[in-house]
């Protein structure tokens, strides 16, 4: 499920003139582009935005991350790793200009900060210990099992579970994916909620744990549960947010944005799916 923004060289001269005390201002888009560089924030996240072993990040978010930035004229994005939950207070705070971590587009998160249309979107899965003990195999039989079910601090699987019933004692929340596989594997949780994308990624990790077979869809208000992750941005800056919207656009057209997904185990389905909403449908909701 799952990727902040931005550099201000320019502001740091006026610093120096004696505005060192004023507050963090919001990403300028010009000065990003006159600095050369541009701070963006992932959540070690895999495939949505990580860093790999050589320091590279790496990622749809990333990747699609790095199109846009040259085609603005700006020569090098400096990364910055955090976990998820603090992905939003860290852009908030000016820790960079740009979150790149797929975050899924909800409401509740539109309230905080700006996010770009939809660069994917993506379907739920579960990640169950070896043979699946429990036999487990959708979200909503944690409401009346018993079983505990485990969540990333910060991801959008606490408000689906909420609306399940999942009793909050049957909730578990770790600090990132890192922590999954032991915690399913060691009994801590019986299944962890993520997306599909991660749940496989994590089960090709281990021999301890597997994706539940024949998951089946989280329902929520009569629909299947589907997410749209985009590119994240203070409030304040929004000639960023459509600047980056303006490119992403027209590479959204290309084949080599479409390799980009398929290369990290997206589907035809879940690319077509990324038109499917606007972002102004998904804060609406």
């Amino acid at each position: 499920m799952t990727n902040s923004k931005r550099f201000l060289l320019g502001l740091a001269g006026a610093c120096a003139m004696g505005m060192a005390a004023a507050p963090a201002a919001a990403a300028d888009l010009a000065a990003i582009q006159k600095a050369g560089v541009l701070r963006v924030a992932v959540a070690n996240e895999i495939p949505y935005g990580y860093m790999d072993m050589n320091g590279e990040a790496k990622g749809v978010g990333p990747d699609v991350a790095k199109q846009i930035a040259q085609a603005l004229g700006i020569g090098k994005i400096e990364w910055t790793t955090t976990n998820f939950g603090s992905l939003i207070p860290g852009l908030k705070a000016n820790r960079y200009d740009m979150v790149a971590a797929e975050m899924a587009i909800l409401p509740q998160r539109c309230e905080q900060v700006l996010f770009s249309e939809p660069n994917s979107s993506y379907g739920e899965g579960l990640l169950v210990a070896k043979g699946n003990p429990k036999d487990i195999h959708d979200y909503e039989s944690f409401a009346s099992s018993g079983n505990k079910i485990a969540i990333m601090a910060g991801a959008d699987q606490l408000e689906m579970l909420q609306a399940l019933k999942v009793p909050d004692a049957q909730i578990v929340t770790i600090s990132n994916n890192a922590d999954a596989i032991s915690t399913v594997s060691t009994g801590r949780a019986d299944g962890y909620a993520a997306t599909s994308l991660t749940v496989g990624q994590l089960a090709a990790k281990s021999d301890k744990v597997e994706a539940a077979k024949d998951f089946k869809d989280p329902v929520v208000d009569g629909a299947p549960v589907r997410s749209w992750g985009g590119f994240t941005f203070d409030k304040d800056s929004a000639a960023l947010r459509d600047a980056v919207n303006a490119e992403l656009a027209k590479f959204k057209k290309t084949p080599a944005w479409e390799k980009i997904l398929s290369d990290y185990g997206f589907s035809a389905e879940d690319a077509k799916g990324s038109f499917a909403k606007t972002t102004a449908q998904l804060c609406a909701q």
